[in-house]
């Protein structure tokens, strides 16, 4: 396993973790000074700017762009919904292949409004992904499956777990090209009793893209909203990176972490600061 203490080059901060609540030009001279490799910035930012405008920025900076978040969902109720969740998605890989990123992040979508139908849901998702491929050919920028908490499964992701999301991988590129993988979250994926043999297997496979942090706290108060600073939970997290690491995976550490009543309530440097130490010490 890599050594992460001095090493902050090899560490990446998604722009979540730091609320969105200055522009995206802001953000990134923040995390470039503060001494970080990467960067994965959110759609929401990146189209409220200039696209081609804020890549010169991040490439100037000599920042590597470890994602692109995130995927419209794809179940929908009619074709015509269906087809244009898939072209915004088209979209937004045209938009990651101008940033530079590494691979642009699919959280596929839960249950359509109404519905029972978690099966008709999860074809619904093979099939736009299969939709997808030939763009994600065309940017090279691959598409990067990440499973979520089952606990989403109604309202953001049919896909649960990492064996899932590679399965998916091997149905739609059964050639293993590189253009899908999946991206390991540990608020998503510690749970699962079968998480070292999966992270072994998608790394067999070649399909680990992208690897975040954060940590699960003992007494979550909000399913989405409370995720915890690394070292401040329960997960262990060197034992998880030297599965994912001994799996193959060389990309950078990504910190992403969602906390509308801590963490997005401080400064922003204090924030970076600190998952500056935590990545060095307990990751």
């Amino acid at each position: 396993m890599r050594n992460l203490h001095g090493r902050l080059d090899l560490c990446s901060i998604n722009t979540a973790t730091l609320g969105h609540r200055e522009p995206l030009s802001r953000t990134i001279d923040r995390i470039a000074k503060a001494g970080f490799g990467g960067i994965a910035p959110w759609r929401r930012e990146v189209e409220e700017g200039n696209v081609a405008q804020l890549a010169r920025q991040i490439r100037a900076l000599d920042l590597t762009v470890t994602g692109y978040c995130r995927s419209t969902y794809l179940p929908a109720a009619t074709p015509a919904e269906f087809n244009a969740n898939v072209e915004a998605n088209r979209a937004a890989l045209r938009d990651a292949a101008i940033l530079g990123a590494r691979c642009f992040v699919m959280v596929v979508g839960g249950l359509v409004s109404g519905s029972r139908d978690l099966e008709g849901a999860r074809t619904q998702v093979v099939d736009g992904i299969s939709m997808l491929m030939d763009t994600a050919r065309e940017c090279g920028v691959p598409l990067a499956l990440e499973p979520l908490h089952p606990m989403y499964a109604a309202n953001r992701a049919v896909i649960n777990t990492i064996a899932q999301a590679v399965n998916i991988c091997e149905a739609v590129d059964p050639d293993r090209s590189g253009l899908i993988g999946v991206a390991v979250d540990i608020y998503h994926c510690w749970w699962d009793p079968q998480l070292t043999a999966s992270i072994a297997a998608a790394g067999q496979a070649g399909r680990i893209l992208a690897y975040h942090v954060c940590d699960w706290l003992h007494e979550t108060k909000d399913m989405l909203l409370d995720r915890g600073m690394m070292g401040d939970g329960v997960v262990d997290l060197p034992s998880v990176r030297s599965c994912v690491e001994r799996a193959g995976y060389e990309g950078l550490v990504e910190t992403e972490i969602f906390s509308a009543q801590n963490w997005w309530q401080r400064e922003p440097d204090e924030v970076l600061a600190i998952c500056s130490e935590r990545l060095q010490t307990v990751c």
